[in-house]
């Protein structure tokens, strides 16, 4: 027996947590039931389950890419409004993914596409702090306090921060790149915590995601993640 989040997950429909809000919406059928409650357990193999009235199976095989997520893409797998995604970046055909966490609209850079749904509760959870590294091109320079001030955590509308790590890596035209390290995925955080101190952002990039790093990737451009980077996402998966 297997929890039907889990098991959505595993066949690569969504994350965990992202199952169980298609679960609370009456998305899901066991055995021509649709099921609104969490904890309900099915049988893989003996039990039909459909998602949206599609049937759903286990995927035998399991795909990582990162992106290089340029401006103007939505984050998600599809828009209602007709804007583009990120999935349109990949070719006509290719296997279903869902990205791991989200990019805002206007924010660039590494984005994780896969079919695991493991490694996607593992990387956005915040129960497992993995550590989100970004450039912030910020206006103006914040003084040596303010920086101080955000390492140590400032007051949202939705509570206090987490410790984060911030320096200066560059000076351009009179305003400050910072790179910025949370251990936290809420809503335009980066954002917030930087306008929370009274520097706007006026770009953003995310430049690593646990154990991957952008490197030179071009924007709008994926790439396969090597073995070494697969094992260290089960391994984060595989901590708790």
């Amino acid at each position: 027996m297997e929890r039907l989040q889990k098991y959505l997950a595993r066949c690569g429909v969504a994350s965990r947590r992202k199952a169980e809000e298609m679960i609370l919406n009456g998305l899901v059928e066991v055995n021509g039931k649709i099921i609104k409650e969490l904890g309900v357990k099915i049988e893989p193999g003996r039990d039909r389950i459909k998602v949206a009235g599609q049937e759903i199976n286990p995927e035998e095989e399991r795909i990582y890419l990162m992106l290089n997520k340029p401006k103007g893409y939505i984050t998600g797998n599809r828009d209602p409004h007709g804007r583009l995604t990120v999935l349109d970046l990949l070719p006509m055909g290719f296997p279903r993914l869902f990205p791991v966490g989200r990019l805002d609209y206007n924010t660039t850079g590494l984005l994780l596409l896969t079919n695991d749904g493991d490694v996607a509760l593992a990387l956005t959870h915040p129960s497992y702090q993995v550590k989100k590294v970004y450039d912030a091109l910020v206006q103006g320079i914040p003084s040596p306090s303010l920086l101080e001030k955000l390492r140590n955590g400032v007051l949202l509308e939705d509570g206090p921060t987490l410790p984060a790590e911030v320096d200066i890596i560059k000076i351009k035209a009179g305003n400050a790149i910072l790179r910025i390290g949370i251990r936290e995925g809420r809503k335009r955080q980066v954002r917030r915590m930087c306008e929370a101190v009274g520097h706007r952002v006026i770009a953003l990039k995310r430049m690593a995601m646990g154990p991957l790093q952008l490197g030179s990737l071009p924007p709008g451009k994926y790439r396969q993640l090597t073995a070494t980077e697969i094992s260290a996402l089960r391994r984060i998966s595989r901590a708790r």
